[in-house]
């Protein structure tokens, strides 16, 4: 349903799409592989590797991704299949104790041993250290927390000689928590990322590509456009790569219903239009406050 969307429209919008393994091999209604649905809107297939969470034994509620074992050859395969780019996502909670350093340092060797196995199959890693805005901390310690786990996360890419140049970071924004009684604006949170983005992202990362976890619709669209027209340097490309903030709406407009796929699709596109906007810094917000308790 979301793929068959106006071509013109679609590609104007979304330059990629993050599929999963099942995704890559199925087929739309008229017997179409959904891959080839994208390439024909000029869209790149991506392909999500990681597979799934497990706990870091020796670590207090922690967790690292697994996935590792012959990712080389899942690669290559997906690379023949038609997709470009691969997604891996690892996450940390931010408590009193937490992310302790053991977590940091085994998600940051997990990434960075993903990103080099990626490149060597050709293909373009997005890597995704998830930091999770659970707890009621406040925007200041989610900053720490953000240069913190960055900062490992860059000296173990270097470490592993990880291409930059030839990778893609998918961060959270920096936000309080979610329990937290404080309301940032979208200026406060474009500030704070961006903080932490200078303080510990090289330059020659190319792109930073938002992930919208946390964050109701409308948020993720304005903290997006405030981190665009912030003031000051910004090297890289700074978009969005979003999943829910995308494609909720659209989804309960559909309702499985035929029916409703015209009125789903036209609500999906004006979303990844919005989005596009933001990405642009062009977006005339009418109010200032995050939404995001609900």
């Amino acid at each position: 349903m979301l793929f068959t969307a106006d071509k013109c429209r679609f590609s104007q919008y979304i330059s990629g799409v993050i599929l999963h393994h099942e995704t890559v091999y199925q087929k739309s209604t008229d017997g179409v592989e959904l891959t080839e649905l994208l390439r024909q809107r000029n869209v790149i297939p991506g392909i999500k590797v990681d597979k799934g969470l497990f706990p870091i034994f020796g670590a207090k509620n922690e967790n690292t991704t697994e996935g590792l074992d012959n990712l080389q050859e899942r690669c290559i395969q997906y690379k023949r299949d038609g997709c470009h780019f691969t997604k891996w996502r690892c996450t940390y909670t931010i408590s009193e104790s937490t992310p302790s350093q053991l977590a940091m340092v085994a998600n940051a060797n997990v990434l960075a041993r993903y990103a080099t196995i990626c490149q060597s199959a050709r293909m373009v890693p997005i890597i995704e250290p998830e930091i999770l805005n659970t707890g009621d901390y406040g925007i200041n310690r989610a900053l720490e927390v953000h240069e913190e786990v960055y900062s490992v996360l860059f000296r173990t890419l270097h470490e592993h000689r990880v291409y930059l140049e030839g990778a893609i970071l998918k961060p959270a924004m920096v936000l309080p928590g979610v329990q937290s009684s404080t309301n940032c604006t979208p200026q406060i949170i474009a500030e704070h990322t961006l903080t932490a983005l200078h303080r510990t992202v090289p330059p020659a990362v190319p792109a930073v590509l938002f992930l919208s976890g946390g964050q109701s619709d409308k948020d993720a669209v304005l903290n997006l456009n405030a981190i665009n027209t912030y003031e000051g340097k910004k090297p890289w490309t700074l978009s969005f790569c979003y999943g829910r903030a995308l494609q909720n709406t659209a989804m309960k407009t559909w309702k499985g219903c035929p029916d409703n796929v015209p009125k789903a699709q036209a609500v999906l596109l004006e979303k990844a239009k919005l989005c596009s906007e933001a990405a642009l810094g062009i977006i005339e917000p009418e109010g200032g406050v995050c939404t995001r308790k609900s």
